[in-house]
């Protein structure tokens, strides 16, 4: 298979970038779409020019690492999968291919087609830790978690934070990473005791880093390539009110004693 590919070449944050052309052939069907970059790497380096940079870690779709845009499309379109999962039989032979980043002020450019996503660890921060005791390892039943509880935590904790909802959304808006991050503990009864407080927290630190706000567009979960469903975004905001519902009642309580 032989492919076209119109990559986005940048050397550092300051530095403009440009689309440069690349042909790239001998391609099977069965390699992943990085495997067809790391062939196309290993000809440029032979011919003593700079690799294209992009970021990965464990290829299994996993980390969140590998993500950016491929026709404009983050992961390249295919649901439920991150762009080291993508084969490259999914496209035609004779392809014009066009790779760039994540495109999001909360997102700058590094190198190439890597961003910084460190935005999002800000904001897993902000959410800070649950008053679980330390001690010895407590009995597997200490605390009971219902089976609906614990399958929708499961289903939160699947977000790997690669971006894509970032990248796909018009507002650039970090809703459902930040619902998804929320709904893991708020549901959990080791979540209960900072609930509405980590709701503020991170909520503000979302806001903080410049991401926009969610105007129900949906695109977010359409490339989620963990199908994070969208109605996590309501469960945030639900806790959200009740956050600052709560907050307003305790000054009023303070202000009046």
């Amino acid at each position: 298979m032989k492919f076209t590919l119109r990559i986005w070449r940048q050397k550092s944050r300051e530095a403009p970038g440009k689309f440069v052309t690349y042909q790239v052939d001998g391609i099977t069907p069965d390699m992943s779409f990085l495997e067809m970059l790391d062939v196309l790497n290993e000809e440029l380096l032979a011919r003593g020019e700079d690799p294209v940079a992009f970021e990965h870690d464990c290829r299994e779709g996993i980390c969140g690492s590998c993500g950016f845009l491929i026709n404009g499309l983050a992961h390249g379109g295919r649901r439920g999968t991150t762009v080291c999962q993508l084969s490259m039989r999914f496209f035609k032979d004779g392809e014009t291919l066009t790779l760039e980043p994540w495109r999001a002020r909360a997102f700058p450019v590094v190198r190439d087609l890597i961003v910084d996503r460190s935005a999002f660890d800000r904001i897993i921060q902000a959410g800070g830790f649950i008053s679980a005791p330390v001690g010895s390892a407590p009995d597997a039943n200490a605390i009971l978690v219902p089976k609906d509880i614990a399958d929708t935590a499961f289903e939160a904790a699947a977000c790997i934070g690669c971006g894509a909802c970032v990248a796909a959304c018009p507002n650039a808006s970090a809703m459902l990473f930040t619902a998804a991050k929320l709904v893991h503990l708020n549901v959990l009864p080791q979540g209960q005791p900072q609930r509405y407080q980590r709701t503020l927290n991170m909520v503000a630190a979302m806001e903080a880093e410049g991401f926009g706000s969610c105007t129900n567009h949906g695109e977010c979960a359409a490339v989620c390539p963990k199908e994070i469903p969208l109605e996590f975004i309501g469960r945030m905001n639900r806790d959200l009110r009740r956050a600052i519902f709560r907050r307003r009642f305790e000054r009023w309580r303070d202000a009046t004693q």
